[in-house]
This record gives structure tokens, sequence and C-alpha cells, in this order.
């Protein structure tokens, strides 16, 4: 079983930065992807950006490309979404999930969410 914690969320300004942090506590998978997902108030759960275990293929909602940067690090376990430029329809609980490649979009792993905030 594999459990993710989300950190670094929180109440900022509209231009200003964030870095979320997603942690795992173990390897479920020896290939596999490790995405961000965000959920604002009374909305559907939408896909922000996705980064394969190597490091080696990144992918972006059109929303936030050219703003928001995934990085990985495979010897800490842990999944970054640097957040630049941001605007206050970027509010929302940002979720990392983590799923096996080659069987889809499916995530078999998630963690709780981390608040973020954008005031105009």
């Amino acid at each position: 079983q594999v459990q993710l914690v989300e950190s670094g969320g929180g109440l900022v300004q509209a231009g200003d930065s964030l870095k979320l942090s997603c942690a795992a506590s173990g390897r479920a998978f020896i290939r596999y992807r490790t995405a961000w997902f965000r959920q604002a108030p009374g909305k559907e759960r939408t896909f922000v950006a996705a980064i394969t275990w190597n490091g080696a293929n990144t992918l972006y909602a059109d929303s936030v490309k050219g703003r928001f940067t995934i990085s990985s690090d495979y010897a800490k376990n842990t999944v970054t979404l640097r957040m630049d430029s941001l605007k206050p329809e970027d509010t929302a609980v940002y979720y990392c999930a983590i799923g096996p490649m080659g069987q889809g979009l499916k995530y078999d792993y998630w963690g709780q969410g981390t608040q973020v905030t954008v005031s105009s």
C-alpha cells in the first residue's frame, strides 16, 4: 500500500508562486506516472499535470501550460508542482495520484489533497 502526502498549499495573491510537493511512502509499480489533479468548489476534479517515473515525459493541461512545472526526484520518491503566475481560477484542492504505465489513465493511489487559494 502506497500513501501519498501533499504539502505546500496556502493562500497567495494573484501573480504569486507556490510549490506543491507529493511524497510517496513506497513504490507500487516499476513503471508509473504521477499526476496532479485539482478540484474547485462545486466542480469536478480535473487533470493538471503528470510526469513519468523517470522524469522523461511530462504532460500539462492547457490551462496551466507555461505557468506550472512538474518535476520528480526518484531517489526521494517525491514529485513537485511549481506554480507560477497564479490566477484566482487556480483556486482548488490539489491532489496527487499515482498510476501504472500501460494501463490507460488509471490512478490507483491518491493523496488527501492540499488547498490552494489565490486571491485577486
